[in-house]
């Protein structure tokens, strides 16, 4: 991961995100994968985010994503299934008939996780010994 600069502040956040199709269907298949991977990557570019990894199972995707310090992890999830899923909605109506009859692509919840290049045990091993 890269450490990254703005105006006041330097910062090296990544997080580690996992979603779900509604329902867990596995419909990330074939061109799906193809154009959700395309989405995805086109979408962390627009915002500024570095997408360091990505990859797309039949009924789950993972990203691994770095963005500024003043985005949520939520914000960065929030945004990438929302546009995500109206692109995939209009690319593939058959989609949305199909398994989804109405509703959202993307389930409610996601798994968040920090990413660092240090240890948790090294952090609290830092602080314990800064007097």
């Amino acid at each position: 991961m890269q450490i990254l600069s703005s105006s006041h502040a330097k910062h090296s956040l990544g997080y580690h995100i996992i979603f779900c199709p509604k329902y867990r269907h596995q419909v990330l298949e074939g061109a799906i994968e193809v154009e959700l991977k395309r989405i995805l990557v086109e979408t962390c570019k627009a915002y500024g985010w570095l997408c360091h990894s990505l990859e797309v199972m039949s009924d789950h995707c993972h990203i691994f994503v770095q963005a500024d310090h003043t985005t949520a992890p939520v914000e960065i999830a929030k945004t990438l299934k929302s546009i995500s899923a109206v692109h995939l909605f209009n690319k593939f109506p058959k989609l949305k008939q199909r398994k989804f009859w109405g509703s959202g692509l993307w389930s409610k919840g996601t798994y968040y996780a920090s990413v660092g290049h240090i240890s948790e045990d090294a952090v609290k091993k830092y602080i314990e010994t800064q007097k």
